[in-house]
């Protein structure tokens, strides 16, 4: 709900980003083109707000395949830490 409210206000925008930049002011934003990203949801309905692994458990490519659903942002500009992170989870699924 409150990504919809910072969609279509900009001084809620504006109030977010001064956690991280206290002196933003709304006068130095303008507003861009938006776009599209899925995210997965939780049973309950709600966003996930972090990645979701899993293994295949059954057949021929049991503990042969990892899936990574849902890349929260910013997960482009995060790409090596979260091969890392990646990386670790295989390790730990597939035992290597």
């Amino acid at each position: 709900v409150g990504e919809m409210r910072r969609a279509y206000s900009l001084s809620a925008t504006v109030r977010e980003l001064q956690k991280f930049v206290p002196a933003l002011a709304t006068d130095d934003v303008e507003r861009g083109p938006s776009g599209v990203r899925a995210q997965a949801l939780s049973a309950d309905g709600n966003l996930v707000e972090d990645f979701v692994f899993e293994t295949v458990d059954t057949g021929d490519l049991k503990n042969r395949i990892l899936h990574v659903r849902n890349a929260p942002s910013p997960a482009a500009t995060s790409s090596l830490p979260i091969a890392d992170m990646v990386v670790a989870k295989a390790k730990e699924c597939f035992n290597l």
